[in-house]
């Protein structure tokens, strides 16, 4: 009877011992099953952690080459640049669990948005530059050619000016200086011998000129004997700085057509020797000749 009580009595132990340890073993196995729940919730928060930052050090990269173009939105995207900047600093602090990676994920997409924006802008800001840019150069070049067109015209012009001014001005040719002696009749006898002669008969050629300007011309005269004197008036005239010491002036009214010019220089004790002959025009010497007495 007392082996039956004792073998009840191990019964109900080994019954008990059992449901412990099937309880223990269902309780091992829900925590070894939370457990690797958290490990790969905490896997998936990290993973999740490092996405967003590598989105976020992309979009940083896409603001610093639009940066370094130097736009007109080069402020507007720095402030957004440094938003970025910002919410890494902030990531990588965070402990990575869901609530925030969620915020976190929702402030990424939010700039990401604002810089697809952004981006847009500077896209038609950039289009709208070169396209002015381009317009400008065309403008440029259309401007340079046109310089350098009306530089050509005005080099022409002057060019011209200037041909117009020199063949505008009068030709004096052929002129000459001749002694001669005077009779008490009035008859003018041509003479090379000084001791003979009383009078310088001096003579040029105005040329016949179309475009020159017509009317009254007045031209000085200037006789030098061989002892290097002045004859005649031996008036002096100023032009600026210089002084002309001439021997007489001679008025012509010029009509465009030939004009032939003589002049009579009365003296005695004419000196043996060359004589010169300048003709003046203001200060410029227009011809000049010379001739000997014996």
């Amino acid at each position: 009877m007392e082996n039956q009580k004792s073998s009840s009595s191990l019964k109900a132990v080994i019954a008990v011992l059992a449901v412990l340890l099937v309880g223990s073993l269902i309780y091992i196995f829900k925590v070894t099953s939370d457990v690797k729940t958290v490990q790969t919730e905490l896997k998936s928060t990290m993973t999740e952690k490092e996405s967003v930052m590598t989105d976020l050090q992309e979009l940083k990269a896409t603001y610093d080459a639009a940066i370094s173009e130097n736009t007109s939105m080069s402020d507007e995207l720095i402030q957004e640049r440094d938003k970025v900047v910002s919410l890494m600093a902030d990531l990588s602090k965070s402990k990575g669990d869901v609530s925030s990676m969620a915020k976190y994920k929702k402030q990424f997409f939010a700039l990401q948005n604002n810089m697809k924006a952004l981006m847009a802008e500077n896209e038609g800001l950039k289009k709208e530059n070169k396209m002015v840019t381009s317009q400008r150069d065309s403008t440029v070049v259309v401007l340079g050619e046109s310089q350098k067109y009306n530089e050509t015209l005005v080099g022409q012009n002057e060019e011209l000016s200037k041909t117009v001014e020199k063949a505008a001005k009068l030709t004096i040719l052929n002129t000459s200086g001749t002694a001669f002696k005077v009779r008490s009749s009035g008859k003018q006898v041509e003479t090379d011998k000084a001791s003979r002669a009383d009078m310088l008969k001096i003579s040029f050629t105005i040329a016949a000129n179309q475009i020159a300007k017509s009317g009254e011309k007045a031209y000085y005269v200037q006789v030098i004997d061989s002892k290097n004197n002045v004859l005649g008036d031996k008036k002096t005239v100023n032009f600026g700085d210089q002084t002309l010491t001439y021997s007489f002036i001679t008025n012509v009214n010029y009509e465009n057509k030939t004009v032939q010019v003589t002049e009579n220089l009365p003296g005695k004790d004419f000196p043996k020797g060359v004589y010169y002959v300048n003709v003046f025009d203001n200060n410029e010497n227009v011809s000049k000749t010379s001739f000997t007495l014996k």
